[in-house]
């Protein structure tokens, strides 16, 4: 029978420690047989109350020198002994394609381009709270996926800038974003809208953007989407701390291409302009207390949403990092 044995905890210089507990928590494994694929699974199976605990305690795992975990395929067996149930990827902002079952590539934006800190679908009332990374092919330079504590975050901003943060709390955010009518690979908010809402009839469009709380405005060769004013700041009532539940940084630093300014993408919830000076402060901050750690192939992220958030360095190709989105 497999038990939570089949896993050793691993330390490594890259993680973090807040007040005693390492972030994010690291699983290898303890033996052997645990690179035997059916052995994983099942013991992932067995074990996820004790999975879900480390999840909840560390905000993220990094499950590393698993060799079983191979393909695309072996990866969606993975997420699915997991026992998440999947969530469809309507309303996001990035590029991807289906691969194998529930699993997707991640952001496909060139390798040049970095991707902002942000909660997955932050920018929309319907967000996974799981989500899984997996790294099919290692890259041969940078591409690491950092990550943050969203907690951590909030509290140093609350603290520096007690007035910025009432009134984010306040107000919320608006996020404004134009979308073409297919997909623009070039861009990393390149999701036309077709694939953002799953369909080619624009009364269709229409209704799955008003579940979204989401308005649109077509223009000639796409649609302007207004989503907001949503809340910038949550509570997590799981470990009763407020997060830095938004992808305002994202936005304003990183929504461009030839259809969006993304000096033009975020406001708060009242419509007036965000402090440019505060928000490149808040990236500051977010980076120096993320935690980088270098994607080898067969590595499986699983992460917290409500108290993580993530983004992606460029990189020099190879590579293919595959992803999976749990409600």
């Amino acid at each position: 029978m497999a038990n939570s044995s089949l896993f050793t905890t691993t330390t490594i210089p890259h993680q973090k420690n807040y007040g005693g507990v390492v972030f994010p928590g690291i699983l290898s494994p303890a033996a052997v047989s645990s690179h035997n694929l059916s052995y994983l699974l099942g013991s992932i199976n067995e074990q996820k109350p004790w999975l879900n605990s480390l999840l909840h305690k560390h905000g993220a795992i990094l499950f590393h020198g698993f060799d079983s975990v191979a393909t695309a395929s072996d990866f969606n067996d993975v997420v699915e002994a997991f026992g998440y149930e999947e969530l469809p990827y309507v309303g996001g902002a990035a590029p991807r394609s289906n691969v194998v079952g529930r699993v997707f590539t991640a952001n496909e934006s060139p390798p040049d381009q970095k991707i902002p800190f942000h909660h997955e679908m932050a920018q929309v009332p319907s967000y996974p709270t799981k989500l899984f990374f997996y790294c099919e092919v290692e890259p041969a330079e940078g591409g690491e996926t950092p990550i943050v504590l969203s907690h951590v975050v909030y509290e140093r901003m609350k603290e520096k800038y007690p007035d910025f943060v009432d009134k984010l709390e306040s107000y919320g955010l608006i996020y404004i974003r134009i979308l073409g009518e297919d997909d623009d690979p070039s861009s990393p908010i390149g999701r036309g809208w077709k694939s953002t809402f799953l369909t080619e009839d624009k009364n269709v469009a229409e209704e799955r953007a008003a579940k979204l709380n989401m308005k649109l405005e077509w223009t000639t060769d796409g649609v302007k989407t207004i989503m907001g004013p949503i809340p910038a700041i949550k509570f997590d009532e799981t470990r009763q701390r407020k997060i830095w539940f938004n992808s305002m940084v994202a936005a304003y630093t990183g929504w461009f291409d030839k259809r969006n300014d993304p000096s033009k993408a975020v406001t708060f919830g009242d419509g007036s302009a965000l402090p440019e000076d505060i928000l490149h402060d808040c990236l500051k901050i977010m980076e120096e207390e993320s935690v980088a750690i270098p994607w080898r192939k067969g590595d499986v992220l699983l992460v917290d949403n409500l108290a993580v958030l993530h983004s992606r360095k460029p990189f020099v190709a190879p590579r293919r990092i595959l992803a999976s989105l749990c409600k």
